[in-house]
């Protein structure tokens, strides 16, 4: 289970320990051959004289071979980045170490981002202390887009050769609606996989599953053995929306994205086929009987210990499923309604990401520069979060590989990145509040059998009328 902590901050207990540095990049004397950091949280330093930047944005001529920033003058530049856990450190410590090399010039201000759903970031903006470098997501980006507090980053994407290395499936995370890149993203998509336990399949003659035929005979067999099919942990509302829309996006591969941002409606002929079927399945026994009141850890266990010989979850899951049960659990594509359609959407993933990565202040003294660092940055995030936390699910293709053997599922994962032609979205990316809680208490209750498809349809209809 995916868990997000967020401790509530006092904005005003914080701003006043974060100013230092926030504003515009300062020029200054201090060597820069033994750091290219520096933490803040309190205001210690006067803001130096602003300093016209004269730096080129040209895509490097060969690794290692980058442009000349404050005409090689030293320059220290703010950067309000999140820096809590090892998910966080190891990539910035990373990319701190590359920026000497690359830009022995430069030191960053480390301003540790507060966990507080952006709120210090915008006192900042609105005090006029933006740093020069900040994360941002959605929220983030559509407030400082209008205010014009962020800067466009197309052209320097493409001239440091950042765009051609932006995975074709992430692309949808680094441009806006209004065909922008307002942040260098790190982070690539993220899917829901469908995991199954090989022991029980094998030990039950069973193959995957690759048509929902298939798959009600696989539920009558399991059945028999008094194992339950997919153990789903309901209660949680994302996990009954991912129900439905791994069976919605074999009907539209848009499943409820498209839903979201209203390119489709749940009264279209494709969703009320994927409720109809999720409904069969149901009483066919795909889930246990009290999913909706069944929490992950009882899921979890369910699965683990061989009570259920199937689970949905995202791909956050891989480890714990595999020190759980080894080479005996993998995960197979979404069943389809034949096997025509099997093969032409088995590239098409439930979930997704979100727009976030490093964005830019362009009213920064050195914004130009600021860019230019940005995006070193970003790309120096991917490359350790490959090659030391094991993670491939990066926004660009860096050509690494781990510096350990990735779990089984994971290579295979890694391996399907390049083919997975669209996602949707995991229920804390859509953007409309109202389907959203219409979407995950609608699922539960076509899940429990409370809901016919038809009552779903209708009941979300009814929800989301303006």
């Amino acid at each position: 289970m995916r868990k997000k902590v967020i401790s509530a901050l006092l904005c005003t207990v914080m701003v006043g320990g974060l100013v230092a540095g926030c504003g515009s990049g300062t020029a200054t004397s201090e060597s820069k051959s033994d750091s290219a950091e520096k933490t803040t949280s309190s205001a210690d330093a006067d803001k130096a004289e602003a300093v016209t930047s004269t730096s080129t944005v040209v895509a490097p001529a060969a690794d290692g071979d980058y442009p000349t920033l404050n005409n090689g003058e030293p320059l220290e530049l703010s950067i309000y980045t999140q820096y809590a856990d090892d998910d966080s450190k190891v990539p910035y410590d990373y990319a701190v170490e590359a920026l000497k090399e690359a830009f022995p010039n430069v030191t960053l201000k480390k301003i540790d981002q507060a966990q507080d759903d952006g709120a210090t970031l915008k006192t900042l903006a609105s005090t006029g202390q933006l740093p020069d470098i900040y994360q941002a997501s959605t929220d983030i980006i559509n407030t400082f887009r209008e205010s014009n507090q962020i800067m466009k980053l197309n052209d320097v994407a493409d001239s440091t050769g950042y765009t051609a290395k932006l995975r074709d499936v992430n692309k949808e995370l680094a441009y806006d609606e209004d065909g922008n890149m307002y942040v260098f993203p790190f982070s690539g998509q993220e899917y829901v996989l469908w995991y199954y336990n090989k022991q029980i399949f094998e030990e039950n003659g069973i193959e995957v599953p690759k048509t929902f035929d298939e798959l009600e005979a696989t539920i009558e067999k399991l059945k028999a053995k008094d194992i339950t099919p997919v153990a789903l942990f309901a209660q949680e509302g994302w996990n009954a929306t991912a129900a439905f829309d791994v069976v919605a996006t074999r009907y539209n591969n848009g499943g409820v994205k498209d839903l979201d941002t209203g390119k489709a409606s749940i009264g279209d002929k494709e969703y009320k086929e994927a409720a109809e079927m999720l409904e069969k399945l149901v009483k066919a026994g795909l889930f246990q009987e009290d999913a909706t009141t069944t929490n992950y850890d009882n899921a979890n266990s369910m699965f683990k210990t061989g009570k259920a010989a199937m689970i949905l979850n995202g791909q956050w899951y891989i480890e714990e499923a595999t020190e759980a049960l080894g080479d005996n659990v993998d995960w197979m594509y979404y069943p389809a309604k034949d096997e025509a359609s099997y093969e032409e959407n088995k590239d098409a993933f439930s979930g997704g990401g979100s727009s976030s990565g490093f964005a830019v202040n362009p009213d920064g003294k050195y914004a130009d520069d600021a860019a230019i660092v940005a995006e070193f940055i970003a790309e120096k995030y991917c490359e350790a979060k490959v090659l030391k936390r094991h993670n491939p699910l990066v926004a660009i293709d860096t050509g690494l590989q781990s510096e350990t053997e990735l779990p089984a599922m994971m290579q295979k994962l890694a391996e399907e990145i390049p083919n997975i032609k669209s996602t949707t979205k995991f229920t804390w990316g859509l953007t409309n509040a109202t389907f959203n809680d219409s979407i995950q208490a609608n699922s539960q209750a076509l899940i429990s059998g409370q809901f016919s498809a038809d009552e779903f349809i209708e009941t979300i209809e009814d929800d989301t009328a303006e």
